[in-house]
């Protein structure tokens, strides 16, 4: 964007490539506002906009300008970023103005996100209190340099790589930093009837209210998967501007009374920084009388110190960044006036921020200019132009009118555009499976039969049981979600029916059945495998960290999995599963054991914290069987018909590796005969860590989806 925070407002402006090789912007027929000063005495020059997205300027074969030295808020494919150069988000939907968010590369050479408003500057991205322990960065680099290429992959100089959810060659992608302050990769997306979306294949920040800023000062920020980001004022606090919660709340009271004050407890929330004081073992009371007494304190945070094993307090002067999340084991105390304490609820809030640009924002463009001379001709021609126009208006509208009536019940069957997907009605369905007389396949969940939908496409329409515990409005909601992830190793949902007591999902068909089915008859080479345990691992990567909301699959095994024409590996049954805010640590809300015998990870059994470790475990269990060909379902141990102990799948392969310790052929006792075709020895063995590792007993052993991805993408490079 060429002078973003002063643009030219349209009247007679114009963009030239003079002579002399400068290109300029001139607003008002006459003002120069932006220029590239690149003059020169040649005069063969070229202003070129290559299928990159470069605006380039050459001066011969020299390149002379391009804008891709120049980004705004966004880097294209290919596009770098440099040390001297940074990413500026926009201040609004609407207000393509220099906005709070910067992403560029620090003193100490670290890409991080810095949020610069009003009132404080922070960095929030990436997080300051885990970058030492866990962020993995390279410090101190000479070279500072990122770019995204066009298959989704991104690379830093500080250390920090990831890659796309919909990773490879495809669709157009660009990164931007968007007006919410998170940094996101998106890609083109043509739909249901070519319609044409940019989707988020990748986000830096999971949870919304992690975004500094976010809510504005003395705010408190919640986030829930079905109404997204809430701000509230805090207790004797109001909105400073009702249009854009940037501004923050500003308080209702003034002076600093002790005895007429006392303090709101907000249960799992904190307030990033602006600390004043720190005191270990002090009690709540403690904490409360100091607070009270000193006219700078506006709160204080109350927690357990696990690695002193004491409780502490933090001083508060200043409440900025205030985010309530299910998993924090802190409370904050705000002090306010005694008889606004009772009032305030942190569920309540105000509506949804929109962050629409405030009214007084904006600062009007002044400028000069030159009068025209009337044209009587030009006059007529536009009168008679709006005759027509208001005619085709008016006739429009009565065509429109008419055919409405008989659209309502196509309308009807499709669910709201944001889902872009079907909404079917049972006798469609029921007719496209032959009154569901063809059956596919067989779960806990329903019975799967194969039909032809009315535009010939094959689909597998999923009858669900138990449907009388599912609310209309949780499984519209749910359904929501699942309608809009997009992954190729995910199953694309096409629609579904709701109708009286039916619930049923329709989704594409999988020429080549599951994987389950495909093991049993032993005809898939290593090629084939390696790739379905990598394709696996990156549609678990995104449920577990790229999707906007976190869905925990809960039932990974090989059933689960479905092969399409080329054997590419489609994981499905993700729908129901259970969906929550991406960043919640412990799931309060499983009221049953949920998986498959053999495939659940031990938090299931003793009651432990449910996290997607537990389909880190299963996936594990997955690969293991895939390779060695024996089924994990069983108790621990048990005696075979030939009198001979046989050991669960994990234990057995741990004690093939033993027995033939500090040999290199113990690969050859585990893999499965069936395998056909040649396979690398030190790319199985390495697999066979990875899956060992992940269905570990202990889940903190276990890597993330997200890692165990990056290292079968290692795998495959080494080869």
């Amino acid at each position: 964007m060429a002078n973003r925070d002063a643009p030219v407002n349209g009247k007679y402006s114009k963009l030239s490539l003079f002579k002399d090789g400068n290109l300029v912007l001139i607003d008002a027929g006459q003002s120069i506002i932006w220029s590239t000063h690149t003059k020169s005495t040649s005069s063969s020059f070229l202003l070129q906009l290559n299928d990159t997205g470069n605006l380039v300027l050459y001066e011969g074969e020299q390149l002379r300008w391009q804008s891709f030295d120049h980004p705004t808020d966004t880097l294209l494919p290919d596009q770098p970023l440099t040390k001297n150069k940074l990413l500026i988000s926009s201040r609004s939907a609407t207000n393509y103005s220099s906005g709070f968010y910067k992403l560029f590369f620090d003193l100490d050479s670290i890409l991080r996100i810095r949020y610069e408003g009003p009132e404080s500057t922070s960095i929030y991205w990436p997080d300051p209190e885990s970058l030492g322990r866990e962020g993995g960065r390279n410090q101190y680099i000479n070279n500072q340099k990122a770019s995204l290429d066009s298959e989704g992959r991104f690379n830093s100089s500080d250390g920090f790589v990831f890659v796309s959810a919909d990773f490879g060659i495809g669709p157009q992608r660009m990164m931007r930093i968007d007006v919410d302050g998170n940094l996101r990769v998106y890609s083109r997306i043509i739909g249901h009837q070519r319609r044409q979306k940019w989707q988020v294949q990748w986000q830096a920040v999971s949870h919304s209210c992690k975004v500094h800023g976010i809510c504005g000062p003395n705010s408190l920020c919640t986030h829930s998967q079905h109404s997204g980001r809430r701000c509230t004022c805090l207790s004797g606090y109001k909105m400073v501007n009702s249009e854009d919660w940037s501004y923050g709340c500003a308080p209702e009271f003034e002076g600093c009374t002790p005895e007429h004050e006392a303090f709101v407890v907000i249960r799992q929330a904190e307030f990033y920084g602006y600390d004043i004081r720190y005191h270990p073992n002090y009690t709540v009371n403690e904490c409360k009388k100091e607070c009270l007494y000193d006219c700078n304190c506006k709160g204080f945070q109350y927690s357990y110190d696990y690695d002193r094993a004491c409780f502490y307090c933090y001083m508060k002067t200043s409440l900025y960044n205030g985010y309530m999340q299910m998993g924090f084991y802190s409370d904050m105390y705000i002090k306010s006036p005694r008889q606004l304490a009772s009032y305030f609820n942190p569920k309540m809030g105000f509506s949804k921020s929109n962050f629409s640009c405030a009214g007084q924002m904006g600062t009007p463009i002044i400028r000069l200019y030159e009068k025209k001379h009337d044209n009587k001709l030009l006059s007529d021609v536009a009168v008679l132009g709006c005759l027509i126009g208001f005619i085709e208006i008016i006739g429009i509208i009565i065509f429109w009118y008419k055919s409405s009536k008989h659209s309502v019940t196509i309308t009807q069957s499709y669910f709201p555009v944001a889902t872009a997907f079907r909404k079917f009605t049972y006798s469609e369905l029921k007719r496209a499976s032959l009154n569901f007389s063809e059956e596919i396949g067989r779960g806990g969940a329903g019975v799967v039969y194969k039909g032809i939908l009315s535009d010939n496409r094959v689909a597998a329409i999923k009858k669900l049981k138990n449907t009388n515990h599912h609310d209309e409005d949780e499984f519209q909601a749910e359904i929501s979600t699942i309608g809009r992830l997009n992954h190729m190793n995910l199953i694309e949902t096409w629609g579904y029916c709701a109708e009286g007591k039916h619930r049923l999902i329709v989704y594409e068909y999988m020429e080549n059945g599951s994987l389950a089915g495909n093991l049993r008859v032993g005809k898939l080479d290593w090629e084939t495998r390696f790739n379905i345990a990598k394709g696996t691992a990156k549609g678990l990567a995104y449920l577990h960290e790229e999707c906007l909301e976190w869905v925990l699959h809960c039932d990974v095994k090989p059933h689960n999995i479905l092969l399409d024409a080329k054997y590419n590996p489609k994981v499905a049954d993700f729908g129901l599963s259970k969906l929550f805010d991406r960043d919640r640590i412990v799931n309060l809300n499983f009221s049953t054991v949920r998986g498959t015998r053999g495939y659940m990870a031990p938090e299931w059994v003793f009651n432990l914290p449910i996290t997607s470790k537990v389909d880190v475990f299963s996936y594990g269990v997955v690969i293991l069987e895939m390779i060695t060909g024996r089924s994990p379902a069983g108790k621990q141990q048990r005696i075979n018909e030939s009198g001979d102990r046989e050991y669960a799948l994990m234990e057995w392969v741990r004690d093939r590796i033993k027995e033939v310790d500090g040999s290199q052929f113990w690969v050859e006792e585990i893999v499965n005969s069936s395998i056909i075709g040649e396979y690398d020895r030190t790319t199985m063995e390495n697999l066979v860590r990875i899956a060992l590792k992940c269905a570990d007993e202990d889940m903190k052993v276990r890597p993330s989806m997200k890692q165990v991805v990056n290292m079968l993408l290692h795998q495959q490079n080494d080869r």
